[in-house]
């Protein structure tokens, strides 16, 4: 049998409540909701913790299961790599706060190393968000980016949310699968793209062309401007182009994380990579 095949062994955790029967092994070691106290990442539901679990680049600290989760892992064959503490569910509730929907799995783990500009291909897409702020969006844009095989996403260090909590849950697995550049100066960064080669393309409701009409090459960088206030302008500045998305209806612009879907498949769709 091999390794992975085996069925994990469990720990319950010594919680009042946490199970019935005798209680053996540690007490789970809550830090209050969501957050930690250090840079611990805080990993819950099913595609986010078991992504993570596939990610031998994922360190995993601890990991919190109820009966029916480690079942479930156990009936998957997933490799828990960490001795499990088996706790009930409201313990993860509590941890999270009533609306998480954790599904019976809660993580602690590494962050994962940031890579460099230096490092993009010189090929394919990259995202680069421009302060975007809300969780969310940053992390269903993360979903679209999976989905679309992006290389690469930049955001800032500052004026974005942690790779963390509320947006691993919307990337719903994708952290684990697109890297994550974390810049000081995004200004900068773009410029160390346009001499790295990369067409770097600013999408703004007030861009001098549809971005369907703009002339695009690998390796290709789409620029998304943070909820209502768009694009800064020396984010528009540094750009090769700056392009809107037309539309014929009423309402002229779009949520971020619908406007860089649609931004990822003509992309994808005019650069010949979506077969």
């Amino acid at each position: 049998m091999r390794d992975r095949d085996r069925k994990p062994t469990f720990q319950r955790s010594s919680a009042k409540g946490a199970g019935r029967g005798r209680e053996t092994g540690h007490r789970a070691s809550w830090r209050g909701r969501e957050g930690a106290a250090d840079d611990t990442v805080i990993l819950y539901g099913w595609h986010t913790v078991t992504a993570a679990l596939a990610n031998p680049r994922r360190r995993i600290r601890k990991l919190f299961l109820t009966e029916n989760s480690a079942r479930r892992l156990a009936d998957e064959k997933i490799d828990t790599r960490v001795t499990p503490e088996i706790v009930r569910p409201n313990l993860i509730d509590q941890r999270l706060g009533p609306d998480a929907v954790h599904q019976g799995l809660l993580a602690e783990a590494d962050p994962l190393d940031s890579p460099g500009i230096d490092t993009l291909p010189q090929e394919g897409i990259v995202l680069v968000l421009d302060q975007i702020t809300d969780p969310h969006n940053v992390g269903a844009i993360m979903r679209s980016a999976a989905a679309f095989a992006v290389k690469a996403i930049v955001t800032t260090a500052r004026h974005s949310p942690e790779a963390t909590g509320v947006l691993a849950k919307s990337a719903s697995g994708a952290l684990e699968l697109v890297p994550l550049v974390t810049v000081q100066n995004l200004a900068r960064a773009l410029n160390e793209m346009n001499e790295y080669g990369f067409l770097t393309v600013g999408l703004d409701s007030e861009g001098d062309e549809n971005l369907d009409a703009v002339t695009l090459r690998q390796p290709l960088a789409l620029v998304l401007g943070a909820e209502g206030k768009g694009l800064r302008q020396l984010t528009r500045d540094t750009c090769s182009v700056v392009a809107r998305l037309d539309m014929p209806g009423e309402i002229k612009s779009l949520n971020v994380s619908n406007a860089a879907v649609l931004a990822l498949y003509i992309g994808a769709s005019r650069l010949g990579l979506m077969g």
